[in-house]
């Protein structure tokens, strides 16, 4: 089989690249003639001290890779697939204590606990608040816009509903979600020069995190309330989390569910106004399909990593024991064999089996209801009060090495 023309030293992981563009063709490429691809690299770029990783980009690698974690494991070396490479080996073991980089049986017992707060029953107990938030937050923006009629969508609305959920989930007070906003925004973008984020302040604002949420919780294990904060940290005969566990959970909710969130909100309204056809058949029918079409389009996280725990096989190529393998969630979400014209943004699109809210087994998203919740109560809201919302210049993108994430997007409603 030919290896794919991929210029010499291409990184899917190479944060200029993704702060230039998502790489859909040489995805393509990859898929047809080499679905799992060694990408090499110099050792310690991303703060491994390997040779590279292997690029899993078809639909049923991504799956069957999320699905066997006896075969490839989240804690070996985390499933951040790039960090900076001033980082200590030591930063990134500590980062084992957040879910998302747990194995089982250690990652069942602290999913288990943790998912009381994301139960059908949970999620709809928000619901009506988070639509009067939506409809608020929709306002603000309306207000605050300049003159002409132009605003930040990302920071006047994109940032807003996620970090109110996520205050509302846990308890934080919402004058305190601007600080939730700057530790996550810390931890995310220590790849952006523009935040001049090291990893040193990146760990600090994980250590604020770890801090606050800490606190709230020996706050609840004190005096109960009838709020998720107390069935997770101060649960009788059912386990509960430390206060640590509990710090670290946060981090995850601040990053995982705020990040990820926000940008799929962020692409949401880009794909709408690049493309207004779907815009105007949002407006008239609001389709039951459409956040599960955006999630797809946006795959907000472009990919995650796993090690393989032995010598395995994996879509012709032969992985060995101590290898990273990507699992590239942006081109499995536009794999042919899966998706009827994939490069459609299709809002009506049924079935939709995609991985952007990870690819099964035991790391799939916790939050997803939730995601989809605030996902359509955003689009109502925006579609209720501003149906003429008009772009007004193209996105600034993250520089990031995983993110598919949008720093600024102008538009208009003038």
């Amino acid at each position: 089989m030919p290896c794919p023309a991929l210029p010499d030293g291409f990184d899917f992981t190479d944060p200029d690249l993704l702060q230039e563009r998502v790489p859909l063709p040489e995805f393509a490429r990859l898929r047809q003639s080499e679905p799992v691809r060694w990408i090499a690299q110099r050792p310690r770029v991303s703060g491994f001290d390997d040779a590279g990783y292997w690029a899993v980009t078809r639909h049923e690698d991504v799956k069957y890779v999320s699905t066997h974690p006896e075969l490839y494991s989240s804690t070996l070396n985390t499933a951040v697939i790039r960090f900076n490479e001033s980082i200590s080996r030591d930063q990134i073991d500590v980062q084992k204590l957040i879910m998302l980089n747990m194995d089982p049986p250690e990652h069942t017992r602290v999913r288990q606990i943790v998912q009381r707060g994301f139960t059908p029953r949970a999620i709809r107990s928000l619901e009506g608040t988070l639509r009067r938030r939506a409809t608020s937050i929709v306002a603000e923006a309306l207000e605050n816009a300049g003159p002409d009629g132009a605003f930040d969508f990302v920071t006047n609305v994109a940032v807003e509903l996620p970090l109110q959920a996520i205050a509302e989930l846990i308890g934080v007070p919402q004058e305190d979600r601007s600080k939730i906003f700057d530790w996550s925004n810390k931890m995310a973008g220590y790849d952006d020069p523009e935040y001049a984020v090291t990893e040193e302040i990146g760990a600090e604002a994980a250590m604020e995190i770890v801090s606050y949420a800490m606190n709230l919780a020996a706050a609840r294990k004190e005096c109960p309330a009838k709020d998720i904060v107390t069935q997770l940290v101060a649960a009788e005969d059912e386990g509960n989390l430390a206060g640590d566990e509990f710090g670290f959970f946060v981090i995850l909710l601040a990053v995982a569910g705020n990040e990820t969130t926000r940008n799929a909100i962020t692409h949401g309204m880009h794909a709408f106004l690049t493309h207004p056809d779907q815009w105007e058949l949002f407006l008239r029918e609001r389709p039951a399909t459409t956040a599960e079409e955006i999630v797809r389009w946006a795959t907000p996280v472009v990919a995650f990593q796993r090690t393989a725990t032995e010598d395995t096989e994996l879509g012709g190529a032969a992985i060995r024991r101590g290898d990273r393998v990507g699992l590239f969630y942006s081109s499995a979400n536009h794999d042919p064999d899966v998706f009827a014209d994939p490069g459609a943004f299709d809002i009506t699109r049924d079935p939709n089996p995609h991985l952007g809210f990870g690819g099964g087994g035991p790391h799939y998203c916790l939050g997803k209801s939730l995601a989809v919740l605030e996902i359509n109560l955003i689009f109502d809201a925006i579609a209720d009060a501003m149906p003429g919302l008009r772009l007004a210049a193209a996105p600034r993108r993250l520089r990031s090495a995983w993110l598919n994430g949008v720093k600024e997007l102008r538009v208009t409603t003038g």
